[in-house]
């Protein structure tokens, strides 16, 4: 009999969004007019000059062959230029980058090439699922801690070493936060650094919504703080900052030991991205920057509007500092249902798509993500809708009481 249970298919739950998209695209398949604010997939073009250049070069017979798994020298200069002019970081475009395919096959890859059966790392919850399941996929184990970056991290940080066996080979940072919206500052940072310097613990940062912030200081990078390129290594991304997500095209830069290992596991898994797209990347982080203000200062504008209007429907909204999403506890009312139940229901209802917080860690449960992936008309209308969803709770907390006991 052939074998249909699989080692790593196995330790992965089942992927909580899938129920919430299946119920989405059956009501738009009725018909049904969907306002969706769960996946943050921006929803606004690439600037044209990016694609421009990737139409110029796309256009050269001789850029179709196979590409560089590492990337391209260019885009790898482009990527060490953009850290010296946004973080005073300067770094060796020959070790300590790499291009990748997107930030989220980066951190998977390099948990494949770090982690031995058995390994611990620390890793915050709730968080981006790749965080943790990518080292789950690789055969280890994550002993999670808390996401806010205050003193709870770092005391969990000593727990997590004091009463860990095997000691953990490194920890997750994700600020801002995605989902929470968290953001941490160069203090945070050195202690971390100190920390994982004194005990040999490598730090890994997903800084990749670095350009999207709505204060006047914009978040640092762990690499700043010295010393930090011995233990730290971090992984950016094109697809927020530049609208530019269906292009799979992220980096990791940082300690010349953990590149060096993505390089070589890379170098077995991939040819790298379509070489077109990576000149296109190039003239993306060397050419005009005023595009990232303006995708910037339209988040800010979708921010203030869905604060505002959720806030007159009923449900208020905490103003996020960064990031396209804003992370909102479930209404008092509804809390008792868990965020998969409530995103069901709100979808349901309002017509509404959100991502139950449940999908990114159990300590998620009684939040949703809300993206701001459509604009300020949606935005407000989505409010409307919600305004009379809650206006009718006990109904329908009565309605879904009544089915839930039927079943």
């Amino acid at each position: 009999m052939l074998q249909t249970e699989f080692y790593r298919v196995k330790r992965l739950p089942p992927y909580v969004f899938a129920e919430v998209n299946a119920m989405k695209a059956r009501a738009r398949a009725a018909g049904e007019d969907i306002i969706d604010l769960g996946m943050g997939n921006p929803d606004q073009p690439t600037p044209q000059h990016i694609v421009d250049k990737l139409a110029e070069a796309a256009a050269n017979p001789r850029a179709h062959r196979y590409s560089a798994s590492r990337g391209i020298p260019g885009l790898r200069r482009a990527l060490a230029a953009y850290y010296e002019r946004r973080f005073n970081v300067s770094l060796d475009p020959e070790t300590e980058t790499i291009v990748t395919l997107g930030s989220k096959e980066g951190l998977a890859n390099l948990a494949q090439a770090i982690t031995s059966p058995g390994d611990i790392v620390l890793a915050p919850n709730p968080s981006y699922p790749i965080h943790a399941f990518g080292f789950i996929i690789a055969g280890g184990s994550v002993r999670h801690v808390p996401c806010e970056p205050d003193h709870t991290f770092l005391e969990a940080l000593e727990r997590g070493v004091r009463h860990s066996v095997p000691k953990p080979i490194a920890v997750l940072l994700n600020y801002p936060s995605n989902p929470t919206a968290y953001v941490a500052d160069l203090d945070f940072y050195g202690q971390v650094v100190d920390f994982c310097r004194h005990h040999g613990i490598y730090i890994l940062s997903d800084l990749a919504y670095s350009e999207i912030y709505f204060n006047d200081q914009p978040p640092p990078s762990v690499l700043q703080v010295p010393g930090a390129r011995e233990v730290a290594v971090e992984f950016t991304s094109l697809s927020k900052s530049y609208n530019m997500p269906g292009w799979r095209i992220g980096f990791a830069a940082g300690s010349r030991h953990l590149i060096g290992a993505l390089t070589r596991i890379k170098s077995y898994l991939d040819y790298g991205a379509f070489t077109p797209v990576q000149v296109a990347a190039t003239a993306a982080l060397n050419g005009p920057q005023e595009c990232v203000g303006e995708i910037r200062q339209m988040y800010k504008e979708r921010r203030d509007a869905m604060v505002e209007a959720f806030d007159q429907a009923g449900w208020t909204v905490p103003s996020p500092p960064a990031t396209m999403f804003a992370w909102v506890p479930v209404p008092p009312a509804f809390a008792h249902m868990g965020s998969l139940e409530f995103s069901k229901l709100l979808l349901q209802e309002a017509k509404v798509a959100v991502s139950p917080g449940i999908g990114f860690g159990e300590y998620g449960d009684r939040h949703v993500r809300i993206a701001l992936v459509e604009n300020r008309q949606r935005i407000r209308q989505a409010a409307r809708n919600i305004k009379g969803f809650l206006s009718n709770y006990d109904s329908l907390l009565e309605d879904s009481e009544r089915k839930r006991t039927e079943v």
